[in-house]
């Protein structure tokens, strides 16, 4: 074989290797780019979670600083807790997500 040959197949080599690089990388981007996606909707449940967390804590001061006690019962304890609910939930769907990507 010769010389120019030889260039010619390491030259081939070359850019069917970049090709497969490209394509790969191409597809890492994206998926690095839904998992950013999905953590920063975490992040905003999360803060929703706080708030909601506050709002909790807020009421039952409140009710403690009457001297009355807090039950599940109470109407605006119970609205709260039905609002974290589902932001729990729905913080732990976008963790499993998250975890389910990490892995491919």
């Amino acid at each position: 074989m010769g010389f120019s040959e030889r260039m010619k197949e390491l030259l081939d080599q070359g850019v069917a290797a970049s090709k497969e690089f490209a394509v790969k990388a191409g597809a890492k981007a994206q998926d690095l780019g839904e998992r950013g996606v999905l953590m920063l909707e975490m992040k905003q449940l999360e803060g929703q979670a706080k708030k909601l967390m506050g709002r909790l804590g807020a009421e039952v001061y409140k009710a403690f600083e009457k001297g009355s006690s807090v039950s599940f019962g109470d109407p605006e304890i119970s609205a709260i807790l039905g609002e974290i609910g589902p932001v729990k939930e729905a913080i732990e769907k976008k963790e499993q997500e998250i975890r389910s990507r990490g892995q491919n």
